[in-house]
C-alpha cells in the first residue's frame, strides 16, 4: 500500500525563491554552501562547536521536513516541541501574509488590534481568572518577567523550582533551572533555591506508590519553605519537559496550590514546552481539575505553533493591578509583535475549528500510549514509558532492577538508526522524548512508531 504521506520530495524552493531538483548538481551546492556558512559563522547553542555537523534543512511541511537530496525524516520532536500545527501549516502562512500588506512593526507603547484580539483569546481559554498578557519573545523571557512580577507583587524575593526542570538559559531563568544545564553558569540570581518534585520511578522519597510519592513530595515541598522562609513564588513545569517528560501524581499540583494559597506564596505554572495541546488540555495544570488555577502563567511555543518567536506571561487582575499605580520595571522592544501574533490568532482558531486537542487525546489513547506500552514490554532496554496527549518519554536502561542509564554509544546507535529510517528523534541523555506535531496523522504515528520498535534493538543488542 502506498503510504499518504512524502517520505521524499522531488524539487523545493531556495530561500531566494528558486526552484531546486532534490539531489541535483545545484541542490549539492546549495547544501555545501549551507553547510559551509553554518560551520563558518554560525555558532550553536548547548553545543562544542567543533563537535557538531547540523543537518541543512531544505523544505518543510506538515509533519516533515526534508534534506537537500529529498529524503524526508518525520519530526516526532515537533522541532524543540514548538511546530504544534506542523510545518506551513496555510492558516497561519496566510495569516503573516495578511499582516505584512498592513502593519509589520509596532512600538509596544502604542496599542495593536492584533496584539490585543490574541491577548484576549488567552485569557478567555485559559482555565481560572486571569485578565492580563505581557508579551515576550520567548519561553525564557517569560520566565524572567514572572520571577520579577511575583517578587514586585509580593515584596519578598526568593523563587523555588525543582531540581528536575528547565526554565531557558537567560538569568533568572537558567538558574531556575534545576538540571544540569544550569551548571557552568555564573550564579546570577541567588535567591532561587530547589526542591525535589515527584518522580516514582527514580524517587527522591523512597515511595512506593504515585499515592506516597505525591504526599511525601508535597511535605518536603512545604518543609523547603518553612526553612527558606521569604518565598515568593513556586515556580513548576506544570509536566517536566525536556528533564525528562515527568506528568505530576494525580493531587499534587492541587497540593501546590493549596500550600500557595496557605503561606501566601504565588504559583507560576511553566506551560511554555507543555501548553496549547500539548497534551491534550489547552495548558496541562488543566488535568488537576476544572477549578485549579495558578497565578501566573508562561507560555511561548504552542501559541503559534513555532512559527515566529513569540512567548508571554498571563496574569491574574491582582498581579496586574500591583502596576496599576507604579510603573512595571521591564519592557521588550518586539513585545506582541504583530508578524508574531497574527499566526498566534490564527493557531488559536486552528486548534478549535479542528478540534485538534480532542485528536490528540483520542489519539494518544488509541495508538500512542498503547502501542508505546507494548514496545517498552517488548524491549530488554526500555525501563520506563511514561506520558500524556503527544508527549512521552521512553527511558533506557542496562539493567531494570539497579535503573542504570544506559550507554552514550548505545542511544547515539538508536538515533542513528531512526534517522536512517526517515524519522527524526529527539534523543535526550539516555531516553528517547516523543512529541510530534499535534497534526501527526494516525499513519505517521503508526509509521514513526515502526521505525522506533526496529531501531530499538539496536539499543537491545549493547546488552548482549
Amino acid at each position: 500500500m502506498k503510504e499518504s504521506y512524502p517520505l521524499s520530495i522531488t524539487e523545493f524552493p531556495d530561500f531566494e525563491g528558486n526552484t531546486i531538483s532534490a539531489g541535483s548538481a545545484e541542490a549539492q551546492a546549495a547544501e555545501k554552501l549551507a553547510r559551509e556558512n553554518d560551520r563558518g559563522h554560525v555558532f550553536h547553542s548547548w553545543s562544542a562547536q567543533a563537535k557538531i555537523n547540523p543537518l541543512p534543512i531544505a523544505y518543510a511541511s506538515g509533519s516533515w521536513f526534508y534534506d537537500y537530496a529529498g529524503k524526508g525524516y518525520l519530526d516526532s520532536s515537533s522541532q524543540l516541541v514548538s511546530a504544534n500545527l506542523g510545518h506551513n501549516h496555510p492558516q497561519l502562512v496566510e495569516a503573516i501574509e495578511s499582516q505584512l500588506r498592513r502593519v509589520t512593526n509596532v512600538n509596544p507603547a502604542f496599542a495593536s488590534d492584533v496584539r490585543g484580539a490574541l491577548a484576549e483569546d488567552l485569557v478567555k481559554k485559559a482555565q481560572g481568572d486571569f485578565s492580563h498578557v505581557f508579551f515576550t519573545n520567548g519561553g525564557a523571557d517569560a520566565v524572567e518577567h514572572a520571577i520579577r512580577m511575583a517578587r514586585k507583587h509580593t515584596g519578598k524575593a526568593k523563587v523555588l523550582t525543582a531540581y528536575r526542570s528547565y526554565h531557558g538559559a537567560t538569568g533568572s531563568a537558567i538558574m531556575a533551572t534545576g538540571e544540569a544545564r544550569r551548571h557552568g553558569n555564573p550564579t546570577t540570581d541567588g535567591d532561587i533555591k530547589h526542591f525535589w518534585g515527584p518522580f516514582l520511578y527514580r524517587s527522591a522519597f523512597h515511595a512506593t506508590t504515585e499515592a506516597e510519592e505525591c504526599e511525601r513530595a508535597l511535605q518536603h515541598l512545604e518543609d523547603t519553605i518553612d526553612f527558606e522562609s521569604d518565598v515568593a513564588a513556586i515556580l513548576i513545569e506544570s509536566m517536566v519537559g525536556s528533564s525528562g517528560v515527568i506528568a505530576p501524581p494525580a493531587g499534587y499540583l492541587e497540593g501546590v496550590r493549596e500550600i500557595c494559597d496557605r503561606k501566601g506564596i504565588l504559583w507560576i505554572a511553566d506551560e511554555v514546552m507543555v501548553g496549547f495541546g500539548r497534551t491534550g488540555k489547552f495548558f496541562a495544570y488543566e488535568h488537576g481539575g476544572e477549578d485549579l488555577q495558578p497565578d501566573l502563567i508562561t507560555f511561548a511555543k504552542g501559541v503559534n505553533a513555532g512559527i515566529a518567536p513569540l512567548g508571554g506571561v498571563i496574569m491574574t487582575e491582582a498581579i496586574k493591578s500591583t502596576f496599576d499605580e507604579t510603573p512595571y520595571p521591564g519592557g521588550l522592544t518586539y513585545s506582541g509583535h504583530p508578524l508574531a501574533c497574527a499566526p498566534g490568532v490564527a493557531a488559536l482558531r486552528v486548534y478549535d475549528r479542528e478540534n485538534v486537542f480532542a485528536t490528540v487525546e483520542e489519539l494518544s489513547s488509541s495508538i500512542l500510549a498503547p502501542q508505546l506500552r507494548e514496545i517498552a514490554a517488548k524491549h530488554p532496554s526500555i525501563g520506563e514509558v511514561r506520558g500524556q496527549g503527544f508527549f512521552w518519554a521512553l527511558e533506557f536502561v542496562s539493567d531494570k532492577e539497579s535503573k542504570t542509564p544506559l550507554g552514550a554509544d548505545a542511544m547515539g546507535a538508536v538515533g542513528a538508526a531512526i534517522k536512517e529510517a526517515g524519522v527524526w528523534p529527539m534523543v535526550s541523555g539516555h531516553r528517547l522524548h516523543i512529541a510530534p506535531p499535534l497534526t501527526t496523522s494516525a499513519e505517521e504515528l503508526q509509521y514513526m512508531l515502526s521505525v522506533f520498535d526496529s531501531a530499538i534493538e539496536k539499543a537491545d543488542a549493547a546488552l548482549a
